[in-house]
């Protein structure tokens, strides 16, 4: 078994104070830092995914220009490259990020399997070059980019796991049916006490499709 960890969106715009930050995002942030500094070595890859808007457009429609957001499908300028609000937050432990995702650049865009990195190559390239199996998934929005990541992880035959005290969403419903959807899709839901637990033959400890 080879597993990685998705890092989604842990960018200031979305923690608390910028563009669209959400409660807990900060927290989220140093939780992720403290999970590397405990278990690296639980995981052969970690890959972290940014959004990277650009400034001069509406990104496919993605930004509100015309009208108020509707915070579902158009939303308020965020995350625009080259900006501080597009940069990891500070407690991110950035060192330890073998691969940067960038995605969203002038196109809507949640998943992390719709970025490249820096050689524009994919996330399912990536993946399948490193033979990883499994994937844990932590970042910011649970409702959003999260569940968009961890659907598609499922999609291409991840084994997914979603860590629930690392995530952090735009509204506790909407989170909570995120997650739910996510266990019924075959994700694990766990908390990053599993991490580092001894899997027997890749079978996790936890029950699959249990949300917390």
């Amino acid at each position: 078994m080879t597993r990685a960890l998705f890092i989604i969106d842990v960018q200031n715009d979305f923690t608390e104070g910028g563009a669209l930050g959400v409660d807990g995002g900060a927290a989220v942030a140093a939780g992720v830092s403290d999970l590397l500094a405990k278990h690296r070595d639980a995981y052969s890859l970690v890959i972290a995914s940014r959004d990277w808007h650009s400034g001069d457009n509406d990104n496919g429609g993605h930004f509100a220009t015309d009208a108020e957001p509707d915070f579902v499908d158009t939303w308020p300028s965020h995350c625009v490259a080259g900006t501080l609000g597009a940069e990891y937050h500070p407690a991110l432990a950035v060192d330890e990020i073998d691969v940067h995702i960038r995605k969203g650049q002038g196109v809507p865009a949640y998943s992390i399997y719709e970025g490249t990195d820096d050689a524009g190559e994919s996330v399912s390239e990536v993946l399948g070059r490193h033979g990883i199996t499994d994937v844990d998934v932590v970042g910011i929005a649970t409702d959003y980019c999260v569940r968009a990541s961890a659907l598609d992880a499922l999609e291409h035959g991840q084994h997914v796991r979603v860590l629930t005290d690392l995530v952090a969403g735009v509204a506790a419903e909407s989170s909570a049916a995120a997650l739910a959807e996510l266990g019924h899709a075959g994700a694990t839901i766990a908390d990053s006490g599993a991490v580092g637990a001894t899997d027997a033959a890749g079978d996790d400890t936890e029950a699959s499709g249990t949300a917390e």
